[in-house]
C-alpha cells in the first residue's frame, strides 16, 4: 500500500486533466482527511497523505479520527513529510470519554501544539445512533447540557481551538453554534447540509449570519446509493453564499469500490463545482481562504 500511495503521490500532476489548471490545488487546506493508522481500515498513511498534499502544493491538511486524537499524530508527520502544515484534534464520541473537558485540554496541550478541531460527538452522537446503541447526548428538552456548556467554556479560553458540530441534529447545531459564537469560537456545520446533520437552506443561512461555517465534502457525493450530488451542493452554496462555506474532501476511508485519495479528491471537487457555475474566485474562497480563517492561519 505505501508504495502504491506513493506512485499516486509522483503521478499526481500526470493524471490531472489539463482543463484542470485554471483550478489549483495550491494554497489548499483540507480541514476533514481520514487516513491510517485507525482502527477502522483506511486507504492511506497519514505521512502519505502529506506527502500527496504537499506535491499539489496544498497548504494544510487536518486529521481526523472518530475514536482517538490527532495532535499526537501530526507532530510526528511533520518530523516526517516538513514544508506542509498538519493538524489534528479529537471528536467527543464514547472512546474518548464523550463530552470530555480533560480530554480536550490534553490534546490542546500536545507536545507542537497541533491539535485545532473539537468535533462533538459523530457516530455516538444520538442524532446518528437513534436509540440503537450507546450515545453521546448534547441536549435535553431543547436545551444543550450543561456539560456541553463547560466544554464551549474551555474551547473558547483556547484560541487556537475550532468547534465543530459532529453528526448532532439541525436543532442541535444551531443551538451549538449560538452559543459558541456568543464565546468568541470559531464554529463549523460537519458537512452540515448533508446527514445525519441535514440543516436546511434557511438553518444554513442562520448558520451562517451567526458567523458559522457550512462544510461540503466531496466523500458525500461518492457513496454508492447516495442522493448528494455536486450539483446539489452547488445550488446550495449558492444559496447559502460561498463566504459562509468550506469545502473539504472526507477522504481516505476502505470502500470495496474506487474513490480518490484526499488530495486529488478535493481537486476533482473543485473542479466539478466550477463546472456547475461557481466561480474560481468563490472555489478558492472555500477551498483556501475561509480555512485558514478557521484554523487562524491569515497572515
Amino acid at each position: 500500500m505505501k508504495i502504491f500511495t506513493r506512485a499516486l503521490t509522483a503521478l499526481f500532476f500526470l493524471v490531472t486533466p489539463a482543463a484542470a489548471q485554471e483550478i489549483s490545488l495550491k494554497g489548499a487546506i483540507d480541514i476533514h482527511v481520514h487516513q491510517g493508522p485507525d482502527s477502522a481500515p483506511r486507504v492511506i498513511d497519514a505521512d502519505d497523505v502529506a506527502r500527496q498534499a504537499k506535491a499539489a502544493g496544498m497548504r494544510a491538511v487536518v486529521l481526523k479520527n472518530h475514536w482517538a486524537e490527532t495532535a499526537s499524530l501530526a507532530y510526528m508527520v511533520r518530523k516526517m513529510v516538513p514544508g506542509i502544515e498538519v493538524y489534528g484534534g479529537l471528536t467527543q464520541d464514547i472512546a474518548m470519554g464523550g463530552i470530555n473537558i480533560e480530554a480536550v485540554k490534553r490534546a490542546a496541550d500536545m507536545k507542537g501544539g497541533h491539535a485545532r478541531i473539537v468535533w462533538l460527538p459523530t457516530f455516538d452522537a444520538q442524532n446518528q445512533v437513534k436509540g440503537k446503541g450507546p450515545e453521546v447526548k448534547v441536549s435535553e428538552n431543547g436545551k444543550l447540557l450543561p456539560g456541553v456548556l463547560a466544554l464551549l467554556d474551555y474551547i473558547a479560553t483556547r484560541k487556537q481551538l475550532v468547534l465543530e458540530t459532529g453528526h448532532v441534529s439541525a436543532e442541535e447545531a444551531l443551538m451549538v453554534i449560538r452559543e459558541a459564537r456568543a464565546r468568541g469560537i470559531q464554529v463549523v456545520a460537519t458537512h452540515g447540509m448533508a446527514g445525519p446533520t441535514n440543516l436546511s437552506v434557511a438553518q444554513a443561512r442562520e448558520a451562517g449570519r451567526m458567523g458559522a461555517y457550512i462544510e461540503f465534502v466531496y466523500g458525500g457525493v461518492l457513496e454508492k446509493g447516495s442522493k448528494l450530488t455536486v450539483e446539489k451542493y452547488a445550488e446550495w452554496i449558492k444559496a447559502v453564499g460561498p463566504q459562509h462555506c468550506i469545502i473539504s474532501s472526507d477522504l481516505g476511508g476502505a470502500r470495496p469500490y474506487f474513490r480518490p485519495m484526499p488530495a486529488q479528491g478535493l481537486l476533482d471537487f473543485m473542479n466539478a463545482l466550477h463546472k456547475q457555475g461557481l466561480s474560481v474566485a468563490d472555489i478558492n474562497l472555500m477551498a483556501k481562504t475561509n480555512p485558514a480563517r478557521v484554523l487562524g492561519l491569515e497572515p
